[in-house]
């Protein structure tokens, strides 16, 4: 773990922040009028649909006001969904149901909510309340994720997911996000979820943290968060890296699900992925991102990127890896 260490410190193990990160690499890599396709997470779901990509089931769209009235009717057949707004961010207006109590829909905390209170969310997401700069938003309802059997107990009723940050489509940095009560079921770091940083080469954790803190169990479940190990690793990596192709951005957070049925999926994709990847893992980006300039040039698929990039980040030293 870094702690509270001088920004030189921080520069010499590899740690990237947030001006060096906008300035060397998201600016130079990722060209402005291509972020609408990750931003607009709607936007981005039905990319992925043409693309071919796996994502969770889009059930339905409210785009204007007036449309709230026809969830009395459009709501009662679900047992379980999402709420999200389509230019959210940070998990901000993210509303996840899993389950019902008669006509009252229940959240991940066990707290029941009423139709009414289901319309005045949805119509928040529409006034813009969580939305990037506060514009007039869309919220759209998608399938809720049921987590594979081998990850349930590493999470408090959410579903884990999986960050992988790409540079010019090579996997560089892993971890896993574990909802907890804490986070409401989401998988949000800011919001109280855990952070697990993974090999990348084996999908295996290698460290843990929860706001910033060093942890060894799940604080709700008590599991052993060094046993977590996610399955269908390399097919993740490559799900990922066919973000870089959909998007044409050049440095990418990519956010996966392992569904019990459906396998790997998608959620969403970020043009500025956040820097605590770096905490989880124990491990700063910068030497993992200079060695992909390294051998970035030929033009290969998503899964030679992912063989590629495997095999020059084995090169680093351990701590850097």
């Amino acid at each position: 773990m870094f702690g509270f260490i001088s920004p030189r410190k921080l520069r010499a193990a590899g740690v990237v922040g947030m001006n060096r990160r906008n300035a060397r690499f998201i600016g130079p890599n990722n060209r402005r009028r291509f972020y609408k396709r990750v931003d607009d997470k709607l936007q981005t779901k039905l990319l992925c649909e043409q693309h071919n990509i796996k994502v969770p089931r889009l059930l339905g769209v409210v785009r204007l006001q007036h449309q709230i009235s026809e969830l009395k009717d459009f709501l009662p057949p679900l047992q379980q969904f999402v709420i999200k707004p389509a230019n959210g961010s940070g998990g901000k207006g993210i509303l996840v149901i899993t389950g019902r109590d008669g006509d009252r829909y229940l959240k991940a905390s066990g707290k029941a909510l009423t139709l009414t209170e289901l319309e005045h969310h949805v119509s928040n997401i529409l006034s813009g309340l969580y939305s990037l700069g506060g514009l007039p938003d869309v919220a759209f309802f998608e399938a809720l994720v049921i987590a594979d059997d081998s990850l349930k107990e590493f999470s408090f009723e959410g579903v884990p997911d999986i960050r992988v940050i790409l540079y010019h489509g090579y996997p560089v940095m892993a971890m896993a996000r574990l909802s907890t009560r804490r986070s409401d079921g989401k998988a949000n770091l800011h919001q109280g979820a855990v952070g697990v940083g993974l090999d990348l080469a084996t999908g295996h954790a290698l460290n843990a943290v929860q706001f910033s803190r060093p942890l060894e169990r799940h604080p709700d479940t008590g599991k052993a968060l060094k046993d977590l190990k996610v399955p269908h690793w390399r097919e993740l990596l490559v799900l990922a890296s066919r973000g870089y192709e959909m998007s044409e951005l050049g440095y990418l957070g990519v956010d996966l699900v392992l569904d019990q049925n459906l396998g790997p999926l998608v959620l969403e994709l970020n043009a500025r992925p956040g820097l605590s990847i770096q905490l989880a893992n124990g491990a700063g980006l910068a030497p993992r991102l200079k060695a992909i300039e390294r051998i970035h040039g030929p033009k290969r698929d998503p899964e030679q990127r992912v063989n590629a990039a495997l095999q020059a980040l084995s090169a680093l030293p351990v701590r850097d890896v």
